[in-house]
């Protein structure tokens, strides 16, 4: 069976992935370093890892496995997932592929570089929208489909 582990702190998407796992009747693992509301629906489990970096990617990264979905920003972690055979969508709805995460990881270090050379380290990030919002719940229900065909 399909699983959905949702990398939860900060993550837009919560309330659409509980709508289409509800469709699908599939199980979703929402982890986080704390401040989540927990929902009721028997779907949906929270978990609560300790504070610290990386602490909820490692806990994600030892439970998933081959067909199973990641939801995750953190392309470090989704680079880890794709290692494990899984697949990984963003909350904006672009999928993380083998082919492209190098070029991913490259591109967050160098917007590592600029944010320390920018003075006060900040840069300018795009907002999530609505088109966000309506892509990913399209590509979701796309790899919950590829998924159900291969398996």
């Amino acid at each position: 069976m399909i699983a959905l582990f949702v990398d939860g702190d900060a993550c837009p998407v919560k309330a659409e992935v509980e709508k289409v796992t509800e469709r699908h009747n599939l199980s979703v693992t929402i982890v986080s370093n704390g401040g989540l509301r927990p929902s009721t629906n028997p779907l949906l489990r929270h978990i609560i890892v300790a504070e610290g970096a990386d602490v909820a990617d490692d806990w994600i990264v030892e439970q998933i496995t081959s067909g199973d979905i990641c939801i995750t920003a953190d392309i470090s972690l989704a680079s880890r997932c794709l290692e494990k055979g899984a697949r990984v969508l963003g909350p904006n709805g672009k999928a993380f592929t083998q082919d492209g995460i190098g070029m991913a990881l490259g591109m967050r270090e160098l917007s590592r570089y600029l944010r320390e050379l920018t003075p006060g380290g900040q840069t300018h990030h795009a907002g999530f929208s609505k088109q966000d919002r309506s892509r990913f719940l399209g590509e979701l229900e796309n790899c919950i489909q590829a998924l159900k065909r291969s398996g």
